[in-house]
């Protein structure tokens, strides 16, 4: 793809903790790998790379501030970036910095947005980033989920959650969902 030179990285929650089983059954075994493909890819370019972290608020979180889960894997827990914002909800643009301003102060409109969980804190960024008018890009198959169950019981598989938030984000208009390939070659 042909993206501005400035478009940012943005790697969601890539944390410890979501190797803990009770998350359940979840996707896209690659993942990781191909997180750590767009990471090397945007760091030798010299483009912006933001990593964010859950640091949970909630009892007994796998992702919990202080704990060994809290901790991002190895993939990025060294990787080079501009930005490092922590949050304890959905959304990275509810973070600490501010995520909207730094993006803003430098002009900065495209995004790459990847990391963990797909439906979730990926999904939700990626759906304020296009509300707040950044061109956003997802690639799918560096994001992974778990199956979850909805009310009544009804139980998706992670696959399934993975393919409706690709539906949500491009059917809605909020990102482009594309491949690790289409953005690293």
């Amino acid at each position: 793809m042909d993206l501005p030179i400035d478009t940012a990285l943005i790697v969601i929650d890539v944390q410890q903790g979501f190797d803990d089983p009770v998350w359940g059954a979840r996707d896209n075994p690659d993942a990781e790998a191909n997180i750590g493909r767009l990471v090397d890819a945007w760091a030798a370019a010299g483009r912006p790379i933001v990593l964010v972290r859950h640091d949970s608020i909630e009892a007994g979180s796998p992702l919990t501030a202080g704990t060994p889960g809290n901790a991002l894997k190895d993939v990025v827990a060294d990787a080079p970036h501009d930005l490092f914002v922590t949050k304890h909800v959905n959304s990275a643009f509810y973070g600490q910095p501010d995520l909207h301003g730094w993006l803003s102060a430098r002009g900065i409109r495209s995004l790459v947005i990847c990391g963990i969980q797909t439906n979730m804190c990926v999904e939700t960024t990626a759906r304020m980033a296009g509300n707040l008018g950044y061109e956003v890009a997802l690639p799918l198959d560096a994001t992974h989920t778990f199956d979850l169950e909805g009310p009544g019981g009804v139980r998706l598989a992670a696959a399934e959650l993975a393919r409706a938030t690709a539906v949500n984000l491009q059917g809605g208009g909020f990102a482009e969902v594309v491949t690790t390939d289409a953005l690293v070659g």
